[in-house]
């Protein structure tokens, strides 16, 4: 049977017809893997068997969930066009860049939004980034690095913090990958360390990296949230002989930046602009 997160198993058997379709819904979520079977989504929901059944039999029918074979069940195209169309509506880009100018502004620095993809396995994608007069060839970064280093949530302040705040049996997967070839010097390659960094960024609600992606380039960054849900994260980039021995006026802006963004994302007005 997978394995589901006693910290998220359910405290009581949903009442409601509705809760109970929504506590089947949120199972696939709990446990591990991609296609799970009928007990076991019916043991994560806190629900018996035939009820678990006659809710999954009128998910597939609507598209919510899929059958592959006989009892086993995934997610369905139903909810990732519900997970697009709720995303869609996330901020606009003229207001998120209005933010990472100031965030700039402030630091002179590389400022950079990156968003969590989920297609082909959870990785960022940055978005919008702004950099002022430097050359993006300063960075030092290849064709190669940019969909490998700077993709993976095992590299870099930003991967890491976008980690930090996944569900479990999604942090599982990424940290059972290999780190990138051409990671910096200063990736975290052990798993345990890793696991503790991200411990660290919950706790404090940032990260620091040391030249993790490429050498000579440090960084901050801060989550991106949608309530209690992982988005993104915005990224501080400077290069090290620059870096401060005190970051606090660095981690203060970056937050703030973050900050700012994640109060987007739950405004009706500015998902609309």
């Amino acid at each position: 049977m997978p394995e589901q997160h006693q910290d998220e198993a359910p405290s009581k058997p949903p009442s409601s017809l509705a809760a109970r379709a929504f506590a089947v819904q949120r199972a696939f979520t709990q446990l591990s893997g991609e296609v799970h079977s009928l007990r076991s989504i019916a043991a994560t929901a806190g629900l018996d068997d035939a009820t678990t059944h006659r809710i999954l039999k009128t998910g597939v029918t609507g598209g919510v969930f899929e059958q592959i074979g006989r009892g086993r069940y995934r997610l369905g195209t139903g909810t990732a066009r519900a997970g697009v169309q709720a995303m869609a509506h996330s901020p606009s880009a003229a207001s998120t860049h209005t933010i990472l100018e100031r965030l700039h502004a402030a630091t002179d620095g590389l400022a950079l939004l990156y968003v969590l993809s989920p297609f082909g396995g959870a990785k960022r994608l940055c978005t919008d980034y702004v950099i002022g007069d430097i050359d993006p060839a300063e960075v030092g970064m290849s064709a190669e690095d940019v969909v490998s280093v700077s993709r993976s949530l095992r590299t870099g302040a930003s991967g890491r913090v976008i980690l930090a705040y996944l569900p479990q049996t999604i942090q599982d997967l990424v940290l059972a990958e290999e780190v990138p070839p051409t990671a910096g010097p200063g990736v975290i390659r052990d798993n345990d360390a890793l696991n503790a960094s991200l411990d660290e960024i919950r706790h404090l609600g940032f990260g620091v990296g040391r030249q993790e992606c490429m050498p000579g380039w440090d960084s901050v960054s801060a989550p991106v949230l949608w309530h209690d849900s992982i988005m993104g994260s915005v990224l501080l980039l400077r290069r090290s002989a620059d870096m401060p021995t005190d970051l606090r006026p660095l981690i203060y802006h970056t937050r703030k930046a973050a900050e700012s963004i994640s109060e987007l994302t739950t405004s009706p007005i500015a998902a609309a602009m």
